[in-house]
């Protein structure tokens, strides 16, 4: 018999809802949305911090920081009508972002990380 198998016999929590981070959705001016998470463990902090502050040259540290940060947060992002939400769509639509979109992102993850994680240092 399994753990799970035990864990339902037991009573476990099959039925404790489970954890739904909070949300804050971002617009920009042409009506397109990013979606962040609210919530960030503590192992993505550390490795955030690492590749920010790491050995790296100055500006491919920042561009990993923000990238990375990225991936942890997005929820969806909305682009033309087009939403992506997976993790795949959401990073292969951020690394094809034009400059304007990364500029966008980058402005709603210093906001979102100032309001939710004031102990980073925003990319």
């Amino acid at each position: 018999m399994g753990r799970r198998a035990r864990r339902r016999e037991a009573g476990g929590d099959a039925g404790a809802p489970a954890f739904v981070a909070p949300t804050a959705t971002f617009t920009d001016p042409d009506g397109n949305t990013l979606e962040l998470r609210g919530s960030l463990t503590l192992k993505a902090r550390q490795e955030y911090a690492g590749v920010l502050h790491g050995g790296n040259d100055r500006e491919d540290a920042w561009q990993r920081a923000a990238e990375l940060l990225f991936e942890r947060l997005a929820v969806a992002w909305t682009i033309d009508g087009v939403t992506a939400a997976s993790q795949r769509e959401l990073l292969g639509r951020y690394r094809a972002a034009t400059p304007g979109e990364r500029r966008f992102v980058r402005d709603c993850l210093r906001a979102h990380a100032a309001e939710w994680f004031p102990e980073l240092d925003a990319p």
